[in-house]
């Protein structure tokens, strides 16, 4: 976050280094130039930056980083990551017993500084330097795959003589193959690269959080996108409908497959791009978060020969994790399993799996019906959208097959009447399903920082206001002195605090009262009330639990829970 014109205009002020109208025309000059009015006071000769940058220092009342008489430690740098500190325009560039020393072109970015000495529970020095003092820190990062090696590559073909050539002819293949490379390294699950109107915007998704990366200059922005189509296998000359492909590469040891989306916006073609990691294709129902007491309802629901399970949960939320999971558990020779996707995410041998097409006509109806005919055991639709999918799965489930499907819907009980809804009978609802699981992601702390904390007052007041007094209660959170954990943030985790994700849940059993309540069609709050004393733990339990344990922070739990 870069400082404020307000301030230094304040400072300017203050100061008496200038008037009213001097301040004015030093505006509208920077303006007229396009630089910032920082950039204008110092070239005006106005005031030497060493002396502007005490100023806004005392202003601030932190300390001037001076480039000249300052050095900068490498392994202090790495106490942020470089996504972090360019978002931000701030660096860590010394750690000594005093503290970590951290620069900032914006003291007045007190959310970011706030996060920063909680994740790194160490005193905290803090300094103000001009942003060109701080780009040079920040260009001091050196990884295998770093934005400046990407930013870098960007910048030589962008000013190059051949930029308007053909993909295929020019580095843009090393900015693609960076770019995958990069996203990897950094443990990013998505890829997003977006056309604005003065620049192209690429993004990574990393634990969930989407971080912005680089900017790319418009006139490279369809030679990516081609090369991206070229990988794909989708049409080069189509620019007004919707694509969908696959891509895969290599990085060091690991295959990874890459699942591609391109869509038209009015500024061009957006592209996302999900990266589905090879051993993502071994997720075991164990590793995924499930309490001692969940994980034993859904392993007597995927024991049963028949039935429904359901998964719901918004977008994002390791739904297909969750159904891939269970799938890996039941895949044994002896059966015959098939599924419907939208899309295939995974390919995964023993199993039958049939892409959507709509092209084709072939829908998730069109293709459960057509699996029915496949004389399957187990029969897993990627979502029940309509009606007429979930009458055919429904039926299914009903005439001897084990059927696992999802929904979206905020938490297990809702999914009930959401059947019902769709026009399903009660009976056969209340006959076929096994269990419904809900679920959210959370980012887990990182187990190289994790650290303790007593809670502070201002946290304390925030858990009060977003949790009962009955949770916080039975949760410890009203103690003199309660403890949670947190993450630093180091190097193995990119400074964030967290590394990875891990699901919280809500399981619902089908018993007898349940059953009997959906023949009732009573609304969603009384079957939730009744499942909870048949031993549902509600999903914001369930993270809080994972809270007590330090996996993760409350932060998260809060976040997802009350999205």
């Amino acid at each position: 976050m870069k400082l404020a014109e307000a301030v230094l205009e304040t400072v300017l002020i203050k100061n008496k280094l200038v008037n009213n109208k001097q301040l004015k025309e030093l505006r509208d000059s920077s303006q007229k130039a396009g630089i910032s009015l920082y950039s204008q006071v110092i070239s005006s000769g106005l005031v030497v930056r060493e002396v502007l940058c005490g100023l806004i220092a005392k202003y601030f009342d932190v300390k001037c980083f001076d480039p000249n008489t300052m050095t900068v430690d490498k392994e202090a740098l790495k106490l942020m990551s470089e996504i972090v500190a360019k978002k931000n325009l701030a660096a860590v560039f010394v750690r000594d017993e005093h503290g970590v020393h951290l620069v900032v072109n914006n003291p007045a970015n007190e959310e970011f500084i706030k996060n920063f000495e909680k994740r790194i529970d160490e005193d905290v020095i803090l300094y103000f330097a001009d942003e060109e003092a701080i780009l040079k820190i920040i260009s001091q990062y050196r990884g295998e795959v770093t934005e400046n090696s990407l930013g870098d590559l960007i910048a030589s073909i962008s000013q190059s003589d051949t930029a308007a050539g053909r993909a295929e002819d020019l580095p843009v293949i090393q900015i693609v193959d960076t770019l995958l490379s990069m996203s990897y390294e950094n443990k990013a699950s998505d890829i997003h690269i977006e056309p604005f109107e003065a620049k192209t915007v690429i993004r990574f998704r990393i634990d969930g959080i989407l971080h912005d990366i680089v900017d790319i200059p418009t006139v490279l922005h369809d030679l990516i996108v081609t090369r991206i189509k070229i990988l794909s296998r989708l049409r080069t000359d189509e620019h007004r409908s919707a694509q969908d492909g696959r891509l895969s590469f290599k990085y060091k040891k690991a295959k990874i497959d890459v699942r591609v989306s391109i869509v038209p916006l009015i500024k061009g073609e957006k592209v996302v791009m999900r990266l589905l990691a090879e051993g993502a294709r071994k997720y075991k129902l164990t590793n995924l978060g499930f309490n001692k007491n969940d994980f034993k309802k859904v392993k007597n629901a995927i024991n049963k020969p028949w039935g429904m399970i359901l998964v719901t949960g918004p977008t994002g939320s390791g739904k297909t994790t969750t159904l891939y999971s269970i799938l890996n558990v039941l895949n044994t020779r002896e059966i015959n399993i098939s599924t419907i996707e939208d899309p295939v995410e995974y390919d995964i041998d023993g199993i039958n799996q049939i892409q959507v097409n709509p092209k084709t006509n072939l829908t998730f109806s069109d293709g459960l019906r057509a699996i029915v005919r496949q004389d399957p055991d187990i029969i897993m639709v990627g979502e029940i959208r309509d009606p007429e999918t979930a009458s055919i799965a429904i039926n299914s489930a009903m005439t001897g097959h084990l059927v696992l499907s999802t929904l979206h819907t905020n938490d297990a009980p809702t999914s009930l009447p959401r059947l019902l809804d769709m026009g399903i009978k009660s009976f056969l609802v209340a006959s076929t399903v096994n269990v419904i699981i809900a679920q959210r992601l959370v980012r887990q702390i990182c187990e190289k920082c994790k650290y303790t904390v007593s809670v502070a007052p201002e946290v304390k007041e925030i858990i009060e206001k977003q949790l009962s007094p009955t949770l916080i209660k039975k949760y410890g959170l009203n103690l003199p002195k309660t403890i949670l954990y947190y993450g630093k943030g180091c190097k193995a985790c990119q400074n964030s605090g967290y590394s990875g994700r891990i699901g919280i849940f809500e399981v619902l059993m089908m018993n007898e009262d349940v059953k009997q309540l959906v023949l009732s069609k009573v609304n969603a709050s009384t079957l939730k009330a009744k499942a909870m004393e048949a031993g549902m733990l509600p999903m914001i339990e369930d993270g809080l639990l994972k809270v007590q344990q330090g996996i993760t922070t409350i932060d998260e739990v809060l976040r997802v829970t009350r999205e």
